[in-house]
């Protein structure tokens, strides 16, 4: 399972590492502590509020400040549902206000791991939704 420090979810969602402590002491996120002492959001349970908050996108640009394909119009964010058919499967990212369907192979998502709570960016071309998982 993917988990986000609290800067990382801070920065998914657009917001302060300090709003996303208010939301934790809330009780509005759940968090736990990991061997070192620092909160982490489980990545289902950040994708679960993200959808809540219609919130979510993540910088455009890998860590390192790389782009990794040439097509516009990136979405990064966080897989908030993978529904899989037989050969067909569904992909639900959140992005900022923006909620993202793709529709691809079960394969692609199988070969790419997608799952609930991970980093993943959309990149829409014309009338197609490309999904890069990012790590």
């Amino acid at each position: 399972m993917h988990t986000y420090s609290i800067g990382q979810a801070a920065r998914l969602l657009g917001v302060s590492s300090d709003t996303v402590r208010r939301w934790a002491d809330a009780g509005r996120v759940a968090t736990h502590l990991d061997g070192s002492g620092r909160r982490l959001i489980d990545g289902r349970d950040l994708a679960a509020f993200c959808v809540e908050v219609g919130q979510g996108g993540m910088d455009q640009e890998d860590a390192d400040g790389t782009a990794r394909t040439s097509a516009r119009n990136a979405f990064p964010g966080i897989v908030t549902a993978v529904k899989l058919g037989d050969v067909a499967a569904q992909v639900e990212i959140q992005s900022g206000p923006h909620r993202l369907v793709s529709l691809l192979t079960r394969e692609a998502v199988e070969e790419l791991g997608l799952e609930v709570g991970m980093p993943a960016t959309a990149r829409v071309k014309s009338t197609n939704v490309h999904v890069d998982r990012r790590s």
